[in-house]
């Protein structure tokens, strides 16, 4: 069995594990390999700012899924909310002239997201644990 690593803050540890899925606008079929690899290089950096860790980045040309190593000091939605914004804008600039074939507006990604806690032991495992705790007497 593989131990569990787990990280520290100053009275914490932890090992929080996301798996977000990223879908482009109306689903159009915009992310060529050139605008993922600049993408991942995005969302490393600025993962990165926020004492997170990018995992993995992969995808297929209408959607992107990240495997984030995340920090107990960042909301999930906010890290979601700021990874969308700036990286929108990041990838809007830099591949104008091919977005502009699949999009009229200053859009990238789709309002929506899905976002998955992953890792650990699997929730029966944990209510099985957890049933097999007594209490005082």
């Amino acid at each position: 069995m593989k131990k569990q690593v787990l990280n520290t803050l100053h009275h914490s540890v932890f090992n929080i594990h996301y798996h977000l899925v990223l879908v482009t606008k109306y689903r159009r079929r915009c992310i060529t390999p050139e605008v993922a690899a600049y993408l991942e290089l995005q969302y490393k950096r600025l993962l990165e700012t926020w004492d997170c860790e990018l995992l993995e980045c992969n995808g297929e040309p209408d959607h992107l899924h990240l495997l984030i190593s995340a920090n107990p000091k960042i909301q999930p939605s906010k890290m979601v909310n700021s990874l969308k914004t700036a990286t929108s804008r990041l990838v809007r600039k830099e591949f104008s002239e091919h977005l502009s074939k699949f999009y009229c507006k200053p859009v990238f990604y789709s309002r929506s997201y899905c976002l998955v806690s992953c890792g650990g032991a699997p929730l029966e495992s944990v209510k099985q644990y957890l049933d097999q705790q007594e209490w005082f007497d």
